[in-house]
């Protein structure tokens, strides 16, 4: 039998872990490309999980926007006067407030409505994407930071731990681990609940000792595996001895979270990738008080958020670690622009992404999205940055991989975005404008036809148009446009009446704008 048939008939499947002690288990990969990761960058990645689908107009409140809020949102909007202010056009949630000094010491950033093409509002489908970097239209094993992994590694397990690599790739903070560092056939990712609670495995001498014996490669694999996480683990626990922290954090389980990341950092382990989570964002209902609006569900979680995020700050800094260490959240989804009846917001679209510590460039990335009072009751916020391109400049940036290299391992032609500015990078950004691109659609609203048009210096030109649920309708323009002025007709005849949204990327500038078929 070979030995993903006998992982299959166990019931684990290819992406599912074996989960023993904490730890979590499961068949490594094979891959013959080539490796790129650089062993002496010693930078780190903190993935923040906001499950549920994180509301992000009640997050990254669009403040030139309001008179549109109030209108679509007069249940839950929070009051003006109450907003921390960023800038003179985006506020943050009165319960952001330690991110809003984090923003004011140039630690924080934002990247406006980030989502992908084809916006699935199914919390499994789109975590998927998410994890996996597939486009919404294919199902994809492995995820984005598996393949990373997965390129540069391709004996492992054989031989793993060594002299050279003698920690674990990725930590999940938790019983599960994530599917982002999916590989092939296992996960890079081992499960950790508490790094000062690992019990050892027990290593079993018993087994099949001739080749001709039924299930011998997959129980001596089996007998192997364990060696390796109890070594693993091992490391782990000394890490975790060694380190410390210096930071008084919140009694919460995402602060634990947090600070068993800045212990194990401290403590020397060479672990490039941690994921922390938080759950509770699938808002529905009571996402506010009728009462109180600025207390609430969502409130909540965005005070634990901002602790957490705090505190974790604080401690790197501290222990002289912030330059080393990136973080950066992330959610299936956005909600609806409109709310509900039930003091909430349902399913939606894009949503902002944050990004934390010192090397980040403190800016705000894209534009606010515009609030129609006639917006449909299922518009979300429409997409501006594609959440691969993200992906893509953190690689480039902060772990160093060619761009070569993240185009294949995201399978995508990402556009590279300055969201790393204030340590070395490895691609310039003095040539990216952060002025939005200057476009108008007239006449809007419209019956049948209506023009869009915009200013392009002879670059790319990616125009699409967009229904309110996020699925691509039609791309009117791709390619490179000479320099001028140009007007691109859009016949809607076929579509029913309702709200549309178009793209506009020019180079790396982009924009989406808000149309109304009567």
């Amino acid at each position: 039998m070979k030995r993903r048939d006998f992982i299959n008939s166990m019931g684990a499947g290819i992406a599912t872990p074996i989960l023993l002690n904490g730890i979590g288990l499961s068949i490594m990969p094979r891959s013959s490309l080539s490796s790129f990761i650089n062993s002496d960058n010693d930078r780190v990645l903190v993935l923040i999980q906001l499950i549920g689908g994180n509301d992000g107009l009640n997050t990254i409140v669009p403040i030139d926007q309001y008179a549109g809020l109030a209108a679509v949102r007069p249940n839950i909007v929070l009051p003006q006067k109450e907003l921390l202010s960023i800038s003179d056009k985006v506020g943050l949630h009165p319960s952001l407030a330690n991110i809003h000094s984090l923003y004011q010491e140039g630690k924080m950033g934002i990247v406006q409505a980030v989502g992908y093409p084809n916006q699935n509002r199914s919390h499994f489908r789109s975590t998927d994407i998410w994890t996996t970097a597939s486009p919404a239209d294919q199902v994809w094993s492995s995820g984005w930071l598996g393949r990373y992994f997965e390129n540069s590694h391709a004996a492992y397990p054989e031989g793993y731990p060594n002299d050279t690599f003698p920690d674990p790739f990725a930590i999940t903070m938790g019983s599960i681990v994530t599917e982002t560092c999916q590989g092939t056939a296992t996960n890079f990712s081992l499960a950790v609940e508490d790094p000062f609670s690992l019990i050892e495995l027990t290593d079993s001498q018993a087994g099949s000792e001739q080749e001709d014996e039924p299930y011998y490669d997959e129980l001596n694999f089996l007998k192997q595996t364990i060696s390796q996480t109890n070594a693993y683990s091992r490391t782990i626990f000394d890490a975790a001895e060694k380190g410390g922290s210096r930071a008084t954090y919140p009694d919460t389980r995402l602060a634990r979270q947090f600070k068993n990341v800045a212990t194990l950092i401290s403590g020397g382990l060479r672990t490039k990738v941690y994921l922390v989570s938080i759950g509770g964002f699938d808002t529905h209902a009571d996402q506010v008080v009728e009462s109180n609006i600025m207390t609430g569900e969502h409130a909540e979680l965005l005070n634990t958020l901002s602790e957490a995020v705090k505190a974790f700050q604080t401690d790197l800094q501290q222990l002289g670690l912030e330059e080393r260490v990136l973080g950066v959240t992330f959610s299936e989804f956005g909600r609806r622009i409109r709310s509900n009846d039930s003091l909430g917001t349902d399913h939606g679209t894009a949503a902002p992404l944050m990004l934390f510590g010192s090397c980040v460039n403190s800016q705000i990335l894209g534009e606010n999205p515009e609030i129609d009072k006639e917006v449909d009751k299922k518009a979300g916020v429409p997409m501006q940055f594609d959440f691969r391109d993200v992906y893509g400049s953190i690689l480039t940036d902060w772990f160093e991989v060619p761009a070569e290299d993240v185009r294949n391992i995201l399978q995508h032609d990402y556009e590279h975005l300055p969201v790393i500015g204030s340590c070395s990078v490895t691609t310039p950004v003095d040539n990216f404008s952060l002025e939005p691109v200057s476009s108008k659609v007239f006449p809007n609203p419209f019956k049948e036809m209506t023009t869009i048009d915009f200013h392009s210096d002879g670059e790319r030109v990616h125009l699409t148009i967009f229904d309110a649920v996020g699925s691509r309708i039609k791309v009117l323009v791709d390619q490179t446009l000479p320099a001028g002025q140009h007007q691109i007709n859009f016949d809607a005849r076929p579509l029913a009446a309702g709200s549309y949204f178009y793209r506009l990327q020019i180079g790396r500038r982009v924009t989406t704008k808000s149309m109304l078929k009567l």
